[in-house]
């Protein structure tokens, strides 16, 4: 029996991006597709079967530790980009400034998809979510130059909106336009989430 369910969510791919050094700038260029490999977007600077823990599990590793890399990419909803701009005072926020892999369109409250959902494309390329995106202060200093006095609003206004991060299951191309099914973990909530998150 299949514990992945096909939903009737299906977004469209509207934005496409590569980051090519994010120590040295975040920002992404657009790019008409992606082919992407089992390690991500190659040549990408975040893909790779594996990658060095950051600051984000250091409650399992030491920050460096070799891990499995399931941050290969970093996937936004245009209608949180939208809310998140709003908040800040701003028209629209480029995508390539927040450092976007890709960009959908179609997903109500897409942050909080759960994580180990899939994301299909129509010649069968399937990323996995990883989980939420949590914002930080990288891509403020980015919409800062494009945006003096705006930067710095950008971690509040994107709480809970950030997209998330994901990996590429199966491998192939993807383009601007193209469309994506949402497949949603088959099974409950796990009943002492609560609990968990408190301690």
């Amino acid at each position: 029996m299949p514990v992945l369910k096909k939903t009737s969510f299906e977004a469209e791919v509207v934005w496409l991006g590569r980051v090519a050094n994010s120590k040295e700038n975040l920002s992404a260029a657009p790019v008409e597709a992606l082919d992407l490999a089992l390690g991500g977007d190659v040549g990408e600077a975040h893909s790779g079967i594996t990658r060095a823990s950051c600051s984000r599990v250091s409650g399992l590793y030491t920050p460096g530790t070799e891990i499995m890399n399931v941050r290969q990419l970093s996937v936004l909803s245009q209608e949180e980009l939208d809310l998140i701009a709003a908040e800040m005072g701003l028209q629209s926020i480029d995508p390539a400034l927040v450092g976007a892999s890709i960009v959908l369109k179609g997903i109500p409250d897409f942050t909080h998809v759960p994580p180990n959902s899939r994301l299909q494309g129509s010649d069968g390329v399937t990323i996995t979510v990883d989980m939420e995106n949590r914002p930080c202060v990288l891509p403020g200093r980015v919409i800062e130059g494009e945006h003096p006095g705006h930067g710095p609003k950008f971690k509040a206004a994107a709480q809970d909106k950030r997209g998330v991060t994901a990996w590429v299951e199966r491998a192939g191309r993807l383009s601007v336009g193209d469309r994506m099914r949402l497949f949603v973990p088959d099974q409950p909530v796990w009943a002492l989430y609560d609990i968990a998150r408190a301690r």
